[in-house]
């Protein structure tokens, strides 16, 4: 309880947790949003998830959050674990991928909204194939999965496309990278179950967005990059198709799978003080694997009536909610995050054979 309090204190005086019962707000004044990656001082605050916008809290209890104050415990919290400073050898790569296929579109959000179906814009939802209003930790583990890895239940959404009011899914398995967000990719372990997080804001202007420290490159067509709301065209050509990559906050309070706001349990990593070296705040001190939607939409030529549910391009955010088989999970970590490698979703690295696959053809456990 007096973590509760000291996180809810700190949050509203930072002017960054207002909860309210609309959904989402804007950002407070003030943001300090520059990305870890690219410029940040190693004295300032470490940049919160949510970086100043609001979400809405659940108000009503659910199998995961039974008094409903929208704080999930973890079953097991990490504790005792500080910011890793280790620069171990040089890896180029460390990760992998989960490509996980489109199962449905609805207006749910069981992070956002949890047992209020229809009261979300529309998501077009990957991997689980139950993922609804209603889903928690133990409905998704007993469902099926349209991911290439039997042992990836988790749910992964985002607000859908559209063109001219015409729905637009992604075709065929999406990439989901799995990597290190922080320099010591020896320190990653795996997501712990249940975990639950919203990436960006549906509220976000276009210079948040631009400015957030998960945008890489924006969305993206041809040779057109680094846009932050949809280009007025792209190539019309059968290759040629809309893309986004996103990425997600990868340090963990260690406490709580979920939040009222959805985000200030993560936090993205810091430059340490007088280095370029990526590390977690104290705040948040547990690495976890950095996710990286990078979508494909097919959609090409005139782009003037392309949209998203929530709105502008610039409005981009997605959900995640952990729900894979942990063997599996850690397997892949282990061997492709923390042991340096650039894996496929069998856990292989083409460019290093002779350090062999976590996972068998069937992409499952051996």
């Amino acid at each position: 309880m007096a973590r509760r309090t000291r996180l809810i204190s700190g949050l509203l005086m930072s002017g960054a947790l207002l909860v309210t019962s609309l959904g989402v707000g804007g950002m407070a004044s003030g943001d300090d949003t520059a990305p870890a990656r690219v410029s940040a001082s190693g004295d300032a605050p470490a940049h919160s998830a949510h970086q100043g916008h609001t979400m809405a809290a659940s108000t009503r209890a659910t199998a995961d959050d039974r008094d409903g104050d929208g704080y999930v415990p973890a079953k097991t919290p990490v504790t005792g674990v500080k910011p890793a400073v280790k620069e171990p050898p040089h890896r180029y790569f460390h990760e992998f991928q989960a490509n996980c296929t489109v199962t449905h579109t609805k207006p749910d959000d069981p992070i956002v909204y949890p047992g209020r179906p229809g009261s979300s814009h529309d998501h077009t939802f990957m991997g689980n194939t139950t993922t609804d209003a209603h889903s928690t930790t133990d409905s998704l583990k007993n469902g099926s999965t349209k991911c290439k890895a039997p042992g990836d239940k988790s749910a992964y959404w985002m607000p859908t496309l559209s063109k001219g009011g015409q729905p637009v899914l992604p075709v065929g398995p999406q990439v989901i990278y799995y990597k290190s967000g922080v320099t010591d990719y020896t320190s990653v372990r795996p997501f712990p179950e249940g975990l639950r997080y919203v990436v960006g804001s549906p509220t976000q202007t276009a210079e948040e967005f631009r400015r957030h420290p998960g945008f890489v490159e924006g969305w993206e067509c041809g040779e057109s990059y680094f846009n932050v709301d949809f280009p007025k065209s792209c190539p019309t050509s059968a290759d040629t198709q809309l893309n986004i990559r996103f990425q997600a906050p990868s340090c963990w309070d260690g406490e709580h799978l979920d939040t009222p706001d959805h985000q200030s349990h993560m936090s993205y990593p810091k430059v340490r003080a007088g280095t370029n070296d990526n590390i977690c705040p104290a705040s948040h001190p547990v690495a976890l694997p950095m996710i990286e939607f990078k979508m494909a939409f097919p959609v090409n030529g005139d782009l003037s009536q392309v949209r998203l549910s929530s709105g502008a391009g610039y409005s981009f955010h997605y959900d995640f909610f952990n729900a894979w088989d942990a063997p599996t999970l850690k397997a892949l970590v282990d061997h492709c995050v923390v042991g340096g490698l650039q894996c496929d979703a069998r856990g292989y690295d083409e460019t290093h054979p002779e350090a062999g696959a976590a996972l068998d053809e069937n992409y499952e456990l051996p």
